[in-house]
């Protein structure tokens, strides 16, 4: 098992699940006695290739833009005081797993809806529960915890 940093790493696309993700964080962090990482990533989408010359700069500075929003809408003024960020190009759930080999936790906001609302993960946050070395929380984006009990056997009452 690779060895782990009192770090928490937070994917950040500016969703609510990711801002949600940042508040988990937080209130995470102490009893990790781990400090935050935000990660946001950017990507020039492959589609356009050969068609629109990319525009690097643009797509950097937008992803910096809904980065530091993100943090605003989580913490406004409080940003927590061992909060780091870091933006990066290329695809998301490959460089969120990367970064989680060295963290104690990654923490991702859930914005799949698959077939049936509530019920898929996204394909970051599903690569992240599949190949991140580290321990993964996914958040839906309304905060909530969502979840069935399920039961083997007799029911005491």
């Amino acid at each position: 098992m690779a060895s782990t940093s009192g770090k928490i790493v937070v994917g950040v696309d500016g969703s609510e699940g990711s801002v949600e993700a940042l508040r988990m964080a937080a209130r995470l962090a102490p009893a990790l006695d781990a400090s935050i990482h935000a990660i946001s990533c950017w990507h020039f989408p492959p589609i356009y290739e050969g068609y629109v010359p990319p525009d690097f700069e643009a797509f950097e500075a937008s992803t910096k833009k809904e980065l530091e929003a993100a943090l605003d809408q989580a913490f406004g003024e409080n940003r927590p005081a061992d909060l780091t960020s870091e933006l990066l190009r290329g695809p998301a759930p490959e460089l969120l797993v990367e970064a989680g080999k060295e963290a104690a936790m990654l923490v991702v906001g859930r914005r799949g809806h698959g077939g049936f609302l509530g019920m898929h993960l996204g394909s970051v946050s599903s690569a992240c529960v599949s190949h991140a070395a580290c321990p993964v929380l996914v958040l839906h984006e309304d905060g909530k915890v969502h979840g069935r009990s399920h039961h083997r056997g007799r029911r005491e009452h």
